[in-house]
């Protein structure tokens, strides 16, 4: 029986889910380059099939096509929804996650954002393919919002039961404190029987992360491991080579560095310890100090910060290799990360193909949803949907 995740997660482990009675059509909306299907497919063998996909950016659908078949489109999905729905497959489940910008912390006086509306198409299509479930994935900030209370609506009207929660992916074995929160609907039984999932990954009691939200929940499963850290996803790494996407085989293809400005080499030589950031540049270097940074002399603490090789990652964005937009230098390599360690603290086996330019890749990697996180997601609903096949759906 596998009516709790935590039950799904260790036999997912095993690899006893590979011998599964059935299998479980899935939809991906706002796909990105795949993390959540991938959480869904590879990490539980062949319970989960994705049927269709779509998402606006014509690199990033590429990138989902070479992983997982040829079924993401390009189209205008608001236009999909008005005039060709019909075309979009059935399914068991339907996950996604609406472009979230709009709620972030950083454009939160963007009170017209018409992207808080893409949630509408989304629900559109949950209808059309039938799916019994669904998977919502956003900004924590989305569930104190108005536009969360239409979702609930929405999906209440549609016979959907919900559970949400605000999730850090480093509590799922993500070597980064990524929050996202996760939204789950489901018809035919209660969704908060088996979400949000038990965590596999404990914080170490001598690490202080100065965590973004606060934790609702505190449930693990049985012999929780550390959190992983940098140096658990990086430290294996060589230096990097050139500055271009390399014709090497994985891990070396992504792992390239940039050429720094003078005054960049000189900034990084003034912060030589992990940990450090802007303000130990301006204590150390203030005439080597932007004069933006000097006026601003509050928050932004992690901009232009070294990562530490014994905690996980901060939120890795979409311009990592850009030491001024976050906490991105290397622990001791003067130097931002490189494109195949921001993978990895996202999660991403090394074996995963990205399709497109330096830039482009980077907005894929930043954007998606950590594969980790998102299997521990296909735990609970896998769970759910088993406990329908038990018969035990009170």
């Amino acid at each position: 029986m596998l009516a709790d995740n935590e039950s799904v997660y260790r036999a997912r482990q095993k690899g006893l889910l590979r011998e599964s009675v059935r299998t479980y059509r899935l939809v991906d909306l706002f796909a990105g380059a795949g993390g959540l299907t991938l959480g869904f497919t590879k990490t539980l063998g062949q319970v989960f099939v994705p049927v269709w996909a779509n998402d606006f950016n014509t690199y990033a659908a590429r990138t989902y096509n070479v992983n997982f078949g040829d079924h993401c489109t390009t189209d205008d999905i608001l236009e999909i929804v008005e005039n060709r729905i019909d075309e979009i497959p059935k399914a068991d489940v339907v996950i996604g996650g609406p472009p979230c910008q709009g709620f972030s912390l950083l454009n939160k006086q963007r009170e017209g954002d018409p992207r808080k509306q893409l949630w509408r198409p989304y629900f559109r299509i949950v209808e059309r393919t039938g799916a019994e479930v669904f998977v919502m994935e956003n900004v924590p900030q989305l569930l104190g919002s108005e536009e969360y209370e239409e979702i609930a609506e929405v999906a209440h009207s549609l016979g959907f039961k919900m559970a949400f929660a605000k999730l850090c992916a480093a509590d799922y074995g993500v070597p980064q404190t990524r929050w996202r929160a996760f939204i789950i609907g489901c018809k035919f039984a209660h969704p908060g029987k088996f979400f949000p999932p038990k965590k596999t990954h404990k914080r170490p009691a001598d690490v202080n992360t100065g965590m973004l939200f606060s934790e609702e929940f505190d449930q693990y499963v049985s012999r929780a491991r550390p959190w992983r850290t940098v140096h658990d996803a990086i430290g294996d790494l060589p230096p990097p080579k050139g500055t271009e996407i390399r014709n090497e085989p994985p891990p070396l293809d992504l792992h390239f560095g940039r050429t720094p400005t003078p005054m960049s080499m000189k900034r990084y030589l003034s912060i030589p310890k992990e940990g450090m950031n802007r303000f130990d540049l301006q204590k150390r270097a203030p005439e080597l100090t932007p004069a933006c940074w000097i006026r601003k002399t509050e928050g932004g603490t992690d901009l232009f910060g070294r990562l530490w090789w014994n905690r996980p990652a901060f939120t890795i964005r979409t311009e990592f290799f850009k030491p001024e937009k976050g906490r991105y230098l290397h622990p001791c390599q003067h130097r931002p990360i490189t494109h195949r360690e921001a993978a990895r603290l996202q999660s991403f086996p090394d074996s995963f193909k990205f399709i497109g330019s330096k830039i482009e890749i980077a907005k894929q990697i930043g954007n998606a949803v950590p594969p980790m996180l998102a299997a521990r997601i296909a735990d609970c609903v896998f769970a759910l949907l088993a406990t329908k096949e038990e018969g035990d759906v009170g």
